[in-house]
């Protein structure tokens, strides 16, 4: 009897965890204050998250970066937003493994999670997707300082695999979201999925360079995989079934802020009175609804207008 109540029992303590947990993208309304970050999480044997805070005006929120370890050397997946910031990152990963970081994912191509990439080590193979490295070699070709610019890129426009020492890291395209090169990164033994900016754990869905429709779609592509734990690039790493369902309610928010930006341009309202007057529901007290609401907007309304090619 014992052993038939045990699975029922743990789905009971995994619910009463997961209805505790504070479904906010802010750390001080979670009681989380800088002393607590940065974060290193298990996720499975030798896959870890990191998630560091970053600032944008009176808020703050996280970073997240993904790491594999293996006996042959360690893969990253997203940098963080400074040198100092992808230094202390390398620094704590250091306090793991003494390998060295081989190989880097460029899942966002934007700053916030590229711009420390001077800290890596030179000889690192970096893979990003075309419309990315076209971006990031532009940035090197105006002597910007975005250092994966200058770096060896691999481009990566569909699939591509990396194996460390058995274990089989899947590098995918699945589809235009947050910006126009999103790569995630897949583990398919581990079952962990990172989707970099693709997912934002309650933070505002962020449109500065997005395609929202698109957005919608990559998301139920992610949902449709064999995945225990998805991994957002921003907002908290929780536990796998929390991470589940915040998939989810990032999905519906952004059907929730194309279906406003839709109603909007339905009744003719120009995209400047727009971007003032949009009202987004439960989304209103999101970490970020301030800055990305109006950007939001403006990007749904180019898309309705036909201007993303």
């Amino acid at each position: 009897m014992r052993r038939r109540l045990l699975p029922t029992l743990i789905l009971l303590v995994s619910a009463v965890a997961a209805a505790q947990v504070v479904r906010t993208g802010d750390p001080v309304k979670r009681g989380l204050s800088e002393t607590d970050f940065p974060r290193i999480q298990t996720l499975a044997e030798g896959v870890y998250s990191y998630e560091q805070l970053r600032s944008a005006g009176a808020e703050t929120f996280t970073t997240v970066s993904l790491f594999v370890v293996s006996d042959v050397g360690v893969l990253v997946a997203d940098g963080q937003g400074s040198v100092a910031e992808t230094q202390r990152m390398i620094d704590e990963i250091a306090t793991i493994t003494s390998q060295p970081i081989k190989h880097v994912v460029i899942g966002s191509d934007h700053g916030d999670h590229t711009a420390g990439n001077r800290a890596f080590p030179a000889d690192v193979t970096y893979y990003a997707h075309p419309t990315s490295k076209a971006l990031l070699d532009a940035a090197a070709s105006r002597a910007d300082s975005s250092p994966a610019a200058v770096s060896k890129i691999t481009p990566v426009e569909r699939q591509t695999t990396v194996t460390l020492s058995g274990t089989e890291i899947q590098i995918l395209f699945l589809g235009r979201a947050h910006t126009g090169g999103d790569l995630s990164v897949y583990l398919p033994k581990e079952k962990v999925l990172f989707m970099s900016e693709a997912y934002l754990n309650r933070i505002f869905p962020a449109m500065r360079s997005a395609y929202p429709s698109e957005w919608v779609t990559t998301i139920e592509r992610a949902q449709a995989m064999d995945v225990t734990t998805y991994v957002p690039g921003h907002g908290f790493v929780e536990s796998p079934v929390v991470l589940r369902e915040e998939l989810e309610t990032a999905r519906q928010a952004l059907v929730q802020v194309i279906a406003e930006g839709r109603r909007l341009h339905m009744a003719g309202v120009p995209v400047a009175d727009a971007m003032t007057q949009a009202q987004f529901g439960d989304l209103e007290t999101w970490t970020l609804r301030s800055s990305q609401g109006p950007t939001a907007i403006r990007r749904v309304y180019l898309e309705l207008d036909g201007g993303l090619k």
